[in-house]
């Protein structure tokens, strides 16, 4: 996906303008945005070179860097489903394995299993800036994320929308986690790759935003302090997308195959469905303290769809698979209505499978983490 976005040293985006955009979004219409390693295909550990790889694709704007240089992003445009959106990037994988091949591989995994933890940026004005201002841990960042896009074509319907669903990104994120190594060793954690993105700034649950009004305000704070210079480094794992005018899920880790994308891309796209539908019909819906949501954050980062969760209103804890299980089943109808009930399905059967970050850890117990990353390889044309 590509946006005409203000940048730095351009006039701020003003609530009128935040309005037109989210109000000529297409409703329900999903786009899907996949940062990918980029491996040796000899060691599979990472390889710097995904400059090099785009320009094996002759500037096909469905490809595009991203800070590290072992990464690259497909980027989808939007779709009425699911399916139709994980058609095109399946197209996508397929196009961009063969302009890597013979000697550089693919995989889709939150992080890379036995890589040094520090690794080369790309170059470039915005990943220069990133580098200057937060040095090495830039460099610390080698994660790999999946980023849903929805439109509700209500500006205030987004807004309300977004605040809501904050409350559910810890479930999408247990769901997908997908990177129990890093750096040679197991972390203990269904992903680490949160505990690598909290190294810089405004990261994780984001902020209840209220209107569009403080949404802009917010953008222009930002732009006049320095501190948000464009809404590029908005880089919460949710965040409204002033471009697009779109909803942008960004919690979830990068899956190894299509199928298990679109699972998590369903799940996104039936939770937004069902929570524009309810703010339709005149409710208010819930908007939870920023900090409870942050505690069943670290619950999905620290053990997947393993742990337990509390509800964010009375502070009773249950298994996270529990959790997970209902909100499955009060999304059918919304998944039926967008149309991505079959690959509800698949998260449903993820979700009895343990979640990726378990399958990961039975393959290295067997095997190794060689074994692991080959794997991953190996799957992510399937």
């Amino acid at each position: 996906m590509r946006s005409p976005l203000v940048e730095q040293g351009k006039p701020a985006i003003t609530a009128a303008v935040l309005r037109e955009r989210f109000e000529a979004a297409e409703s329900l219409r999903i786009g899907l945005e996949e940062e990918l390693m980029l491996l040796d295909a000899k060691t599979l550990d990472l390889a710097p070179r995904a400059a090099e790889l785009l320009s094996r694709l002759g500037g096909d704007p469905r490809f595009k860097l991203e800070l590290p240089a072992a990464q690259i992003e497909i980027a989808t445009l939007p779709e009425p489903t699911v399916e139709a959106a994980a058609r095109q990037l399946a197209l996508a994988r397929a196009q961009l394995a063969g302009a890597a091949a013979p000697d550089l591989r693919l995989a889709g995994a939150g992080a890379h299993a036995f890589a040094a933890p520090r690794g080369e940026l790309n170059s470039g004005a915005r990943y220069d800036a990133t580098r200057s201002e937060y040095g090495e841990l830039a460099e610390r960042q080698l994660v790999f994320g999946l980023h849903v896009h929805v439109g509700v074509g209500d500006a205030d319907g987004a807004v309300a929308v977004h605040d809501a669903l904050r409350s559910y990104l810890p479930e999408i994120a247990a769901l997908a986690a997908n990177a129990p190594f890093h750096d040679g060793r197991d972390t203990g954690l269904a992903t680490v790759r949160p505990t690598i993105s909290d190294l810089l700034p405004r990261q994780g649950v984001p902020p209840a935003l209220g209107s569009l009004e403080a949404y802009a305000e917010a953008l222009e704070w930002g732009a006049r302090s320095g501190a948000v210079s464009t809404p590029r480094r908005w880089w919460w794992g949710l965040r409204l997308h002033p471009g697009f005018g779109t909803i942008e899920v960004r919690a979830p880790d990068a899956q190894a195959t299509v199928a298990e994308t679109a699972a998590i891309a369903a799940l996104v796209h039936a939770l937004v469905d069902d929570l524009a539908a309810r703010h339709a019909a005149g409710e208010a819906l819930a908007v939870a303290a920023t900090w409870r949501i942050e505690e069943n954050r670290w619950s999905a980062s620290r053990y997947g769809v393993a742990g337990e969760m509390a509800d964010l209103q009375t502070g009773e804890r249950e298994p996270t698979a529990r959790r997970l299980e209902r909100l499955l089943e009060e999304l059918g109808d919304s998944a039926q209505r967008v149309g991505c009930a079959a690959e509800l399905a698949t998260a449903r059967a993820m979700l009895e499978a343990g979640g990726p970050a378990g399958a990961q850890r039975d393959l290295a117990k067997q095997r190794d983490l060689h074994a692991v990353v080959a794997w991953l390889a190996d799957r992510y044309g399937a």
